[in-house]
């Protein structure tokens, strides 16, 4: 007999509140299935940005992954990604390295020869592990010491630990703040800006560049787009930081105190009076008016023209795309839309969301990812006009659909703009 796939109302899981968000919902508490991740092989060596891919943001340098054999297979998807397969060694633990740690003595010797087989000698070696070496409370920090000290290289650690995914420091927080360890103090330039967020960087179009330097910002940096080493250091020079994902403020902490560089925050979200408001709070932290009006109106524009077009349209809202399922979900509600269901882990910093689209569409239907009973999800039970994420056109293959997951990061005006843009051209073909 088929379990029941699980899911909850949007007015039931407020009324629970977020002191009381069910088991299904939570990583932590039960088997995962995972599934936008089962669909893409979305390891953290495969698509997208995941720890390996992500420790090799430093120009110049290579990784040595220290795992079992089934950790280190599936780093070789990142061989189709051009530039990453000639990046990767590997150090394969046994049983016997698994149950004893004897591996960690071969791991500065390993360095060392990773170093040496090298034409170019690299600007670090980044060691990733996995949870072997989290069961076996492997002090990193001092094996990456000693490595460095034995290669004659700079050698940093990327913790690529599951069992930490639901702790104060998950894996993908940890490596943003390693990638900008080996950034020394210099003197600090005041048109200098660095922008810490994703490890791809953000869309060309996006209206932040150009009202940066409007403002007189002349150099904006991104870890993504340093071309070598030097320019990736220079990141050292800047006289603020603007973090644009939550999981860089601990790395924009470490800027703070090692480096003396402040930062300010800004949050993708796609309600227009939100990112409105961000850019009133940011022009007055800098002590500027920001004239977005523009922006506004090309943004206001591309959503008047598709909900004119198509009024009250029934979306499927999943989480395998660059925004949150549940932001984005208010969004859609407060543009005038219908959201029948949404797929996505709920977390205390978006359950804000939850309680307003309660408020405004009750009947919503919060499905989780995580969840095996997800194998049993009948897709002609909900209808709906189109889809937004790669894991909700899996769940509604016979409505229009908008992956929104490209690379290269939307924000802001333009990310709404282009949104319902593409919202638009699903919805004509």
């Amino acid at each position: 007999m088929k379990q029941q796939v699980y899911s909850i109302t949007a007015a039931d899981l407020a009324a629970r509140g977020k002191a009381d968000i069910p088991e299904e919902l939570q990583s932590s508490k039960h088997l995962i299935y995972s599934s936008p991740a089962t669909l893409a092989f979305d390891s953290p060596g495969a698509q997208g940005f995941g720890v390996k891919r992500a420790g090799l943001a430093i120009p110049g340098s290579v990784m040595l992954l220290v795992a079992p054999g089934c950790c280190g297979r599936n780093t070789m998807m990142l061989d189709q990604i051009g530039g990453y397969g000639d990046r990767f060694f590997y150090l394969l633990q046994d049983d016997t390295d698994i149950v004893t740690g004897r591996h960690l003595n071969r791991i500065s010797q390993t360095v060392k020869e990773v170093v040496d087989s090298l034409e170019e000698r690299p600007t670090a070696v980044m060691i990733c592990i996995t949870c072997v070496d989290a069961l076996l409370g492997t002090d990193m920090e001092r094996v990456c010491r000693k490595a460095s000290e034995y290669a004659g290289v700079p050698v940093l650690p990327c913790y690529m630990y599951a069992l930490t995914r639901e702790g104060r420091v998950p894996p993908m927080t940890s490596v943003r703040k390693t990638v900008y360890a080996l950034l020394e103090k210099r003197g600090r330039k005041k048109q200098a800006v660095n922008l810490l967020g994703e490890f791809a960087p953000y869309d060309d179009r996006c209206e932040l560049y150009e009202i940066l330097k409007n403002l007189g910002i002349k150099t904006i940096r991104e870890i993504s787009r340093c071309r070598d080493f030097e320019e990736y250091l220079s990141m050292a020079e800047a006289n603020f930081n603007i973090v644009l994902n939550p999981e860089s403020r601990l790395a924009a902490e470490d800027f703070k105190s090692r480096l003396g560089i402040p930062s300010l925050e800004m949050t993708r979200v796609y309600q227009i009076d939100k990112i409105q408001k961000q850019y009133e709070l940011l022009g007055s932290a800098l002590g500027v008016t920001i004239d977005e009006a523009a922006y506004y109106r090309e943004a206001l524009e591309a959503v008047q023209e598709f909900s004119g077009r198509w009024p009250n349209t029934v979306f499927a809202v999943g989480e395998w795309m660059n925004g949150d399922p549940f932001e984005l979900s208010l969004t859609l509600l407060r543009y005038g839309h219908s959201v029948a269901e949404i797929y996505g882990t709920v977390t205390n910093l978006n359950f804000i969301y939850i309680k307003k689209i309660a408020a405004l569409s009750p009947g919503t239907r919060i499905y989780t990812n995580l969840s095996p009973t997800m194998l049993n999800y009948n897709c002609g039970e909900s209808q709906a006009d189109i889809s937004i994420g790669q894991d909700a056109t899996y769940y509604h293959p016979d409505s229009a659909n908008v992956p929104w997951n490209a690379e290269n990061k939307p924000f802001g005006y333009a990310g709404l703009r282009d949104l319902f843009r593409e919202l638009s051209k699903a919805m004509q073909a």
